[in-house]
Formats: C-alpha cells, sequence, structure tokens
C-alpha cells in the first residue's frame, strides 16, 4: 500500500486532473434523479456502455416510478436482459419504484440513509447518486478508485470504506465534488489493472507505483 500523499501534493494532483478535464462526468445516461438512480443499480457488474444500451429506449417509456410499475418485471426484464443478474435487477428496479411512491412521494431522496433502504441500493449507489444528481461530494469508491488510490497515495486504505474515507480525510475541498469521477476516468483509462499507460499520466511526477515498478 502507498503511503497518503501530503496536502500540498494533492493540491498539485488534483490541479493536472482539472486541467486535463475541467468538466468531468459520469458516463451513465440518464434524464432525471430516477433514471440515474436506476442505470446505477443496475451498473453493478456491468459496463457502463451496456447499461446505457440497455436503457435507451427504457428511459423513453418508463422515466418515473409510476411509468416504471406500469411497465411491470416481465416487461423490464426484456429491455435489460442482456446485463448481467437482470433478474433480480429487474426486481430490485421494481421494489424501490413502489417503495419511492410509498415512501418518498415518487421522489428520489436526497440522503445517504434514505437512498439505502432501497432494495439494490448500497453506499456506492447512494453515493453516486448523491454526486451526480444532488451535487453531494460523496465518494463512490469502486474498483478503480480502490486501485488508483492505493497505487498513487492519493486515498490508500485497506478496503472501500478507508479509501473513501481517506479522500473525504485529505483531499483539498476545492476538488472534492469531481474527485470521484476524475479519479475513475483515471483508472479506467490510465491507471489501468494491467499495463497502466504510465508514460501519458498526467500525475507521474508524485505517483508511488510508477517509482517501485521504474
Amino acid at each position: 500500500m502507498a503511503t497518503q500523499l501530503p496536502y500540498a501534493t494533492l493540491k498539485q494532483v488534483f490541479a493536472r486532473f482539472a486541467e486535463a478535464e475541467p468538466h468531468p462526468k459520469g458516463e451513465l445516461h440518464h434524464t432525471n434523479a430516477f433514471t440515474l438512480l436506476v442505470a446505477v443499480a443496475l451498473s453493478a457488474q456491468a459496463t457502463d456502455a451496456g447499461v446505457n444500451k440497455a436503457t435507451a429506449k427504457l428511459f423513453q417509456i418508463a422515466d418515473t416510478p409510476e411509468k416504471m410499475l406500469a411497465l411491470g418485471e416481465d416487461a423490464l426484464i426484456e429491455h435489460i436482459k442482456t446485463i448481467g443478474l437482470f433478474r433480480n435487477k429487474a426486481k430490485n428496479v421494481i421494489k424501490l419504484s413502489r417503495l419511492l411512491i410509498d415512501n418518498f412521494g415518487g421522489e428520489v431522496p436526497s440522503s445517504r440513509a434514505a437512498l439505502t433502504t432501497l432494495p439494490g441500493v448500497g453506499r456506492k449507489t447512494a453515493n453516486v447518486v448523491l454526486n451526480m444528481w444532488f451535487h453531494h461530494p460523496a465518494q463512490a469508491v469502486d474498483t478503480h478508485i480502490f486501485r488508483v488510490g492505493n497505487r498513487t497515495g492519493i486515498a490508500p486504505g485497506k478496503d472501500e470504506a478507508a479509501v473513501e474515507r481517506a479522500i473525504e480525510d485529505n483531499v483539498p475541498a476545492e476538488y472534492q465534488q469531481h474527485a470521484h469521477h476524475w479519479l475513475i476516468l483515471h483508472g479506467r483509462y490510465i491507471c489501468t489493472a494491467r499495463n497502466p499507460r504510465c508514460g501519458i499520466c498526467p500525475i507521474r511526477d508524485w505517483c508511488q507505483y510508477e517509482e517501485k515498478t521504474a
């Protein structure tokens, strides 16, 4: 595990991220808070591209909890059957649609505690929704962020919860809102699991992983 980078270094690291990608965005297609919630729930063990393909027509006809319930589980399955674990995910989407209506007036709640009462919505999913829709600096730690955090020293931790806490505790406040996106994009396209592209890495000046493998 790398050593936690100091504050001054983190400011330089995230300034470099911001220079390379000033306005980072999530890659899941959505039109409102509900479609974002559904897309994120569907993305577990699936690619964003695969989810986007499956939901392109789905969200045209079912972009609210009421419309999703009217569509029904069997029809929903037909839309998402190319996604892993589609049957269980369909059950959860129907159940969470019902709970949104019954418990939250048909609106997606804006607290982590409320979001995680919904079927198929864990802390990571809740954090994505809080960050992308409600602009709360929540950090959804996936495999990419976990890898980048530990390789580079940006946010080392023994598990996802520890990495999430390390980001929140150490990354300067002005970069917290977009830290989630910058780290995911860096992990997907540069600091990959195999054969990381260290030669074009914008933060290679400070990356501890490159030092160890040089």
